[in-house]
């Protein structure tokens, strides 16, 4: 990558980058370092002084003004990307030297327009998407043809950016993974997942892809080189159709949580249950060991948890909010639906469900029948539920969402590089 350091703050000297940007909201004048890779951005400014001899690069945001040197013209659009018609032709007008567009990424069919303008923009030019999801356009330098990348040094000059020093260390065609949903603010796994690439020696940036809808999603994850993504709430069963395959688990369940890129060949599967597995081995008692289990929710990690809980020889009963989507995955699974009343009789009880992650939330249950027999596993593991509180109260073993998060984080893993990830690493990392 071609690295051009940007920064919020005027620093004592340059950072180690190929190139340098000097913006005039920031920098009071033009510093005596600036050579011929510097650019001066005007930020605003509408008189620009340049050092006698100056050799760099200028950049006069959207107007097309004279300067004596290389001239780039930036177009932001902070409300999300237009159209790819519009910017055509809005970057391909004018006498520029280099054209630059920022736009506001906000779904995956904003980034896949990005990619298609780049492979058929014929100038000079830099495209780069803002925000939590345009990081990608950051990293994949080559992949939109973009003369230069942007990262911070000291903080962010626009959202999405990522630090000089971590580009550096991601070099040239570094891994891409990340996570899949909406919402996703309260994710973990990208602490979790960058650690343990860092562990394994493995050049890479774990991301969070957090869009409204999966429109465009396999284009994108194949233009950008995605080598793997992980899928979560509300989006484990949309995916399954999109896949080129299913393997292991999701090829019954029809629920993928995680998608390996096979030179461009998409396939899903499913590591929830392996998860599920090892969240309840490190109570000390195995799934296995447990013959009446509760599965509390109907979606894609509820059809991990039928699967799990059967796979290991356990009599399955679901319960939900829509009867027809009891009886949908009861019919499919071959395991009974929940008939009402109290939850005491089963050994094992597994929330599947967003309940629990406010407070005013309400179980189809009451908690106050968990017995201190019992095994409870809340998949909700960034906050002590209401239910956890209660198995807590009772003596109750408690399989902890993280140690889920982990098993099934640690599966992934292994199908996407070959190689066992650090467990001990990934539990620090949460």
């Amino acid at each position: 990558m071609r690295i051009c350091a940007t920064y919020g703050a005027v620093p004592e000297g340059p950072v180690p980058a190929d190139m340098q940007e000097v913006r005039l909201d920031v920098f009071p004048s033009v510093p005596e370092w600036a050579d011929e890779n510097t650019i001066v951005t005007a930020a605003g400014k509408d008189h620009i002084t340049l050092p006698e001899g100056f050799e760099g690069i200028v950049d006069v945001g959207d107007r097309d003004t004279f300067v004596p040197c290389r001239k780039i013209r930036s177009f932001h659009h902070f409300n999300g990307v237009p159209p790819s018609a519009f910017l055509m032709m809005e970057m391909g007008s004018g006498d520029q030297w280099l054209s630059k567009c920022a736009c506001t990424v906000n779904s995956f069919r904003d980034l896949h327009t990005l990619y298609r303008v780049s492979k058929v923009i014929d100038r000079r030019h830099v495209i780069l998407g803002m925000g939590e999801l345009g990081t990608v356009t950051r990293i994949r330098q080559d992949v939109l043809n973009n003369v230069f990348t942007f990262a911070y040094s000291g903080q962010p000059t626009a959202p999405g950016q990522l630090s000089v020093e971590e580009m550096n260390e991601l070099g040239d065609n570094p891994e891409i993974m990340g996570i899949i949903g909406h919402p996703l603010s309260h994710s973990k796994s990208p602490r979790m997942q960058n650690a343990a690439m860092r562990k394994a020696g493995i050049k890479g940036r774990y991301l969070v892809f957090d869009s409204p809808d999966l429109t465009d999603l396999p284009d994108v994850i194949r233009e950008y080189r995605i080598r793997g993504l992980n899928v979560t709430i509300p989006y484990k069963q949309d995916v399954a159709p999109m896949m080129d395959v299913l393997e292991g688990p999701a090829k019954t369940i029809g629920a993928v949580n995680t998608i390996i890129n096979d030179d461009g060949r998409l396939i899903g599967t499913n590591t929830d249950v392996a998860g599920i597995i090892h969240a309840f081995s490190k109570t000390g008692k195995e799934l296995s060991e447990h013959s009446k289990v509760l599965i509390h929710g109907t979606g894609g990690a509820a059809r991990a948890a039928v699967y799990a809980a059967m796979s290991q020889d356990c009599e399955v009963t679901v319960m939900g909010r829509t009867p027809e989507h009891v009886s949908s995955l009861c019919e499919e699974a071959g395991c009974e639906a929940f008939a009402g009343g109290s939850v005491s009789s089963f050994d094992a009880v597994i929330n599947c469900t967003p309940i629990g992650m406010k407070e005013d939330s309400a179980y189809l249950f009451d908690i106050n029948d968990i017995r201190g027999s019992m095994t409870v596993l809340d998949m909700v593991y960034n906050r002590k539920t209401a239910l956890v509180r209660a198995a807590e109260a009772r003596g109750s073993k408690i399989a902890k969402g993280s140690d889920m998060l982990v098993g099934q984080g640690a599966e992934s893993f292994r199908l996407w590089f070959g190689k066992d990830p650090d467990i001990r690493t990934m539990e620090d990392a949460l």
